[in-house]
């Protein structure tokens, strides 16, 4: 892996790469978002579309996209992009890598870096940033086309005005500062040994560490294990805050391992490595072009399909849901489509938090994690809308998940429905749609 100073730059392949940005978590320490800018010649955006950030998470080419954020056991936290340079469309110059700090400024963060690494883990460049102080946004790199190729470039540019103004520079029209996600308690990966890439197109370790998804390379997955069982017998103290740091789904949250990546074509069964962590929920994304319909499935001990994971009928799908890994067995899936498709097995920190309002648009997998209350849902499409409430069940004999179907009607709708608890929220949808919290 290169080590790069500021200024300097390297050729890198013209194909899928795993970017992150990585820091030292802490008290005190702000949260750090990053951001993707694609410029043209004149070095700047053509469409605000031309931004992806946590908010606007996939550009319409589909060749970048904010793959989310990771921590690691140590507080190492990761914020995570993936392009395909290859199918970067002719129009654009550069695409450039920057970030903002929420709560404080770049300054207050320690051991700040960015990291380029391939699908498969291997690590390609880091570039570590030691002279921050005020700034609120930065420019960690940049690729740039050269001569048919690709390279990177370290800049190491710092902006007081955040995001909104690095943003601005760029010709992005902002009325206001995007309002950065909470990164929840118990983050996703560990950074461990040496680093390794995180998801491929969109694809861990301790000491060095490559650029893998977040950061965790040998490390196994688990999680820091949660304090003995919940108090004694008597009343069930519940609190009606967020997830307890018992609770199922703040565990899932913070394991990690390598993503698993698999491309192929037309209907296939896919094995994933063994190195899931057995019994937890982990997210499966799938991104396929024009096919007339993509499902996945997820198979029996003897490879048959036992449970309808995703279902989708857009020209254009790129969604996510979640699977149960077994404890005795490999997570093995079924996928068939029709067209060439990239699979994707992440650890469940890699999906999106619902904490104010989000948007999207077919399949997805989002994580509630507030008390019980109301989330609101408008849909934008005109086949089917539903929504899938899965959560810890609160009955003691009953050790599987509990599942409401909170929406499920057909064409456009903006509708409030209620939910019981903290859980993964599971969304099958034909087009546009906006989750919220509250109504």
């Amino acid at each position: 892996m290169t080590q790069m100073v500021k200024g300097g730059n390297l050729p890198v392949p013209a194909a899928a790469l795993q970017v992150a940005v990585t820091w030292r978590q802490g008290p005190g320490v702000p949260d750090v978002d990053v951001s993707a800018l694609l410029l043209d010649a004149t070095g700047r955006v053509r469409s605000d579309a031309d931004l992806v950030f946590y908010n606007q998470p996939a550009h319409p080419s589909g060749t970048v996209r904010h793959l989310g954020k990771g921590q690691g056991a140590d507080g190492t936290g990761a914020d995570w992009l993936w392009l395909d340079l290859a199918a970067v469309e002719p129009g654009v110059d550069r695409v450039v890598v920057a970030a903002s700090a929420d709560g404080g400024a770049f300054g207050q963060v320690p051991l700040l870096d960015v990291r380029l690494g391939l699908p498969d883990g291997q690590p390609v460049a880091s570039f570590a940033i030691g002279d921050a102080s005020a700034e609120t946004a930065f420019v960690f790199g940049e690729f740039y086309r050269r001569n048919g190729g690709w390279k990177f470039r370290a800049v190491g540019q710092g902006y007081a005005s955040g995001l909104a103004g690095l943003a601005t520079d760029f010709g992005i029209t902002v009325a206001e500062a995007p309002q950065p996600v909470p990164a929840a308690a118990p983050a996703p990966p560990p950074l461990p040994a040496a680093p390794v890439p995180p998801p491929p197109p969109p694809g861990t370790a301790a000491a060095p560490y490559a650029v893998p998804a977040p950061h965790g390379a040998p490390a196994p997955y688990a999680a820091p294990a949660a304090p003995a069982a919940p108090a004694a017998p008597a009343a069930p103290a519940a609190p009606s805050s967020p997830v307890p740091p018992t609770d199922r789904l703040a565990s899932e949250l913070a394991l990690s391992f390598p993503p698993f990546v698999h491309r192929a074509s037309g209907k296939q069964r896919v094995t994933c490595p063994p190195n899931l962590p057995p019994g937890a929920r982990v997210v499966v994304e799938i991104e396929c072009r024009d096919s007339i319909s993509v499902h996945i499935d997820s198979c029996d001990a003897y490879g048959r399909a036992d449970r309808d994971l995703l279902s989708a009928y857009e020209d254009e799908v790129h969604g996510r849901t979640f699977a149960t890994v077994p404890e005795d067995r490999p997570l093995c899936l079924l996928v068939r489509a029709d067209t060439p498709w990239t699979l994707r097995v992440l650890p469940l920190a890699h999906a999106r938090r619902l904490v104010h309002d989000l948007n999207g648009r077919g399949p997805d997998l989002l994580v509630y994690e507030g008390p019980a209350g109301v989330l609101s849902f408008v849909h934008q499409g005109e086949s089917n809308f539903a929504v899938w409430h899965h959560f810890t069940s609160p009955d003691p004999e009953w050790p599987g998940d509990d599942e409401d179907l909170l929406v499920n009607e057909v064409g456009r709708l903006d509708v409030l429905a209620p939910v019981r608890a903290p859980g993964l929220l599971r969304i099958e949808a034909d087009g546009p749609w906006r989750a919220g919290v509250g109504g």
